[in-house]
């Protein structure tokens, strides 16, 4: 076509394939890196790396999506190489976050035992810090998200790795490997610690903007843990009680103004926790549900609640079209994108509602299409064509969607 795109359209399907990196895009995004890593230092450089490794762990998701194999055999050498480089550099030694980074890149290679040996040396040489150091917290909290998924059930998950590494955290203390056991007084100590830990948190009022910052990350990275450790070692409705009391105290008005300053304290000002928190929730829910007989109402009504609060969430969305896929009745999900859509001037709900109809017209015409080989079916599925478009229309409409490139192509696509 004469020009080459830069970076990808995940949406897209170009004939069987779909519209990967390019190698022109790719090279030039590699060069603007490598630049720019001359021109930083410190702390800078520090979050530089990060993105970095952050681009190269998006494009192994991408092949593990695809099941790519080879391609993501070569990906993997050349992100280890460049994760190892990185974490090279004297002032990236003792950066936790990029080799939490390396560790999940570790995992998602396949190489668990390489990914623990790395997990278990950052935490071993992170300090004492417990769940104090934010750092240190959200390192634990994704090394026990990684050991939980890895689980097919919850029967025996008190003496997991998982607890093993939630324990240790709320201990303060040194950090050593899993030996195969946790003891029974350790888990009942941690379950106060982390209690203390949170009523602590709850109760805080930051001083500055950045401490507010600060605080409501390590609040969302504690209430995490302890959610978890709950989840492990009591049951699912424990941990749901958590986030219920949790979002309860962070949804509370914030303290009254302050007269002199004009400035309102209290984390309940702070939404972002809120949106994570909510986000920890769900996927727990998810989890749940894979791997034990749960209903499905505590997720759908978190989640719609969530998204009416959260309209622009991709990840929440994505959960709610994917429980949604599982029920027969198309209604109850459009009344409820239709009334998002009215409330909100964010382009994601009309975006979803659009995937959602699509994937139930790819579904119908799979069902209509079973058994025939090639004879298409005689009778077209209309309805749902004219609702794609009518949704298309209106979408196209709205303040943002006429300037979305995303949405008129995708339009295009559907009417070729």
């Amino acid at each position: 076509s004469g020009f080459n795109s830069i970076g990808h359209m995940d949406t897209m399907l170009r004939r069987r394939h779909h519209i990967g990196h390019h190698k022109e895009g790719e090279e030039f995004i590699q060069n603007v890196f490598h630049v720019l890593f001359q021109l930083f230092s410190g702390k800078e450089k520090c979050n530089l790396s990060i993105c970095w490794l952050q681009y190269e762990i998006s494009k192994v998701l991408q092949c593990l999506q695809r099941k790519k194999k080879k391609k993501l055999k070569a990906q993997g050498r050349k992100s280890k190489k460049l994760a190892k480089n990185l974490l090279k550099a004297p002032d990236n030694r003792n950066h936790l976050s990029l080799w939490k980074l390396y560790a999940y890149l570790e995992w998602l290679l396949g190489n668990i035992d390489d990914a623990r040996k790395v997990f278990d040396t950052a935490l071993g040489t992170a300090g004492t810090g417990g769940l104090k150091s934010p750092q240190l917290c959200s390192l634990g909290l994704l090394y026990a998200q990684l050991e939980v998924e890895l689980l097919e059930s919850l029967e025996g998950a008190v003496m997991s790795r998982a607890v093993h590494i939630l324990t240790k955290l709320a201990e303060s203390g040194p950090y050593v490997p899993y030996s195969g056991q946790v003891l029974s007084v350790n888990v009942l100590k941690a379950r106060k610690t982390y209690e203390h830990a949170l009523q602590d948190y709850l109760s805080k009022t930051p001083v500055s903007d950045q401490d507010q910052v600060n605080d409501a990350n390590q609040l969302v990275n504690l209430i995490g843990c302890y959610a978890l450790f709950q989840y492990l070692t009591v049951g699912i409705d424990a941990a749901v009680l958590i986030y219920a009391q949790t979002l309860e105290k962070l949804e509370a008005p914030g303290p009254q103004k302050c007269e002199n300053t004009g400035e309102s304290f209290g984390i309940q000002n702070f939404p972002t926790a809120l949106e994570a928190v909510t986000l920890l929730h769900t996927n727990l829910l998810r989890f749940h549900m894979k791997i034990s007989v749960y209903p499905l109402n505590p997720l759908r009504e978190a989640l719609t609640e969530a998204l009416k609060r959260y309209p622009s969430n991709q990840s929440l969305w994505r959960s709610y079209i994917h429980i949604q896929r599982k029920s027969h009745s198309a209604s109850k999900a459009r009344r409820f994108f239709d009334g998002v859509t009215r409330s909100t001037n964010s382009l994601e709900p009309w975006l979803f509602a659009i995937q959602a109809e699509q994937m139930r017209k790819k579904l119908i015409e799979n069902v209509q299409r079973a058994d025939v080989g090639e004879i298409h079916s005689t009778i077209p599925e209309t309805g749902l064509t004219n609702r794609i478009i009518a949704l298309f229309e209106h979408a196209t409409q709205s303040e943002n969607g006429t300037h979305c490139p995303l949405l008129w192509r995708m339009y295009l696509n559907f009417l070729v």
